[in-house]
């Protein structure tokens, strides 16, 4: 058996011939027709009114925060377990990142430590909808709402996921998410900023045209970089995007075979997880550190790929001045493992991996 990465893209046999097509139609490459159609089809999706796409995740959320004038001097509340981009967003943009702990429930925001960490320099509240899963969204909506301040999404890896019917980021006033090789639709790289706000969707166009009001006119009314997404990728969303029901559906079979057949490791524990509204962007379990570490070696072994939780925030260099209480993004950080999550694993890969992990224990 090849080795099973833990991760990696699913480009099909349809993207292929879109590409084709449109290398044989004489295209630009650059952001044109075919970004502005991928566009819609996220808004569509998601049921926002306007999505912007930019070259990648981080540059999205770097993108909101600088469209919301959001500054030096000011903060922003950030879950100290995430991906580092989401803090690095806020730093990039000039403001400070406030680092909180999560609820162990879900890996998001705690909903009252947030609120106690809120001061007079705070702007936003930046919510991660971690691995699609979600808090008691209306009540984050209604904490931003009570203290007048902003509320992001970082929804990069919730893409087909949802809370009470709706998707998530789609809660806030913006939300983002990220098409890079390992989410649920890839363009490679690449992110989305989604909103109903029409000011700030215009704002969020002209940043990332060099702060141009329309292409191809060099007269800058604000200041803006280089965001620009290309056709090229597009041709991939799109093809992507269409399939997106089944991507979801597939995930979501593939969280619920492992669970099944590893159920009965009593080592091993699940993030409870609705399966109903949340589509799992990787497999994700706790267990004992030193056990987990054993874990990853054997299993690599048996030519298994597996990837440690993302550290805590504040334990990175670029962090060491971050002070405080995060002892559920510790926990949380040292005892996840993301197991093999691809789209192309097949239902016998998975009862593979599984017994290997069974065999583990036993041993």
């Amino acid at each position: 058996m090849d080795f099973i990465n833990q991760v990696e893209p699913w480009i099909g046999e349809e993207e292929k011939k879109a590409m084709k097509e449109y290398l044989d139609s004489g295209a630009w490459l650059t952001e044109f027709k075919k970004t502005r159609e991928f566009e819609q089809m996220i808004a569509d999706y998601v049921g926002s009114k306007y999505a912007s796409v930019v070259n990648n995740g981080t540059v999205s959320l770097f993108t909101a925060v600088m469209a919301l004038d959001i500054k030096n001097g000011d903060e922003v509340i950030v879950p100290d377990y995430t991906m580092i981009a989401s803090a690095n967003a806020v730093f990039l943009a000039g403001a400070k990142p406030i680092l909180v702990d999560i609820n162990p429930k879900n890996l998001c925001l705690d909903l009252e430590k947030t609120e106690k960490a809120i001061t007079p320099k705070t702007k936003a509240i930046m919510l991660v909808t971690i691995n699609g899963r979600y808090p008691e969204m209306e009540k984050f909506v209604e904490l931003a709402k009570k203290h007048n301040l902003f509320l992001i999404e970082d929804a990069a890896q919730s893409l087909g996921s949802e809370y009470k019917g709706k998707k998530l980021g789609t809660f806030g006033i913006v939300g983002s998410f990220s098409f890079s090789p390992h989410k649920i639709i890839t363009t490679g790289q690449g992110g989305a900023l989604v909103t109903d706000d029409e000011e700030l969707y215009k704002k969020i166009l002209k940043m990332k045209d060099f702060g141009r009001p329309q292409g191809g006119v060099d007269y800058h009314e604000i200041m803006g970089c280089n965001f620009k997404f290309t056709d090229l990728q597009a041709v991939i969303g799109i093809e992507q995007i269409k399939k997106i029901d089944w991507r979801v559906k597939r995930k979501k079979e593939i969280y619920k075979l492992y669970n099944d057949l590893l159920k009965d490791i009593k080592e091993i524990e699940f993030i409870e997880t609705n399966l109903e509204n949340t589509a799992p962007w990787f497999i994700d379990i706790l267990l004992d550190k030193e056990k987990k570490e054993k874990l990853i070696s054997f299993l690599k072994e048996k030519g298994i790929g597996t990837r440690p939780f993302y550290p805590a925030i504040h334990t990175q260099p670029p962090y060491s001045w971050v002070k405080g209480n995060f002892e559920n993004a510790e926990d949380i950080s040292e005892r996840g493992l993301w197991l093999p999550s691809s789209l192309s694993l097949k239902d016998e890969d998975i009862k593979y991996i599984c017994d290997k992990i069974k065999e583990f224990f036993k041993g």
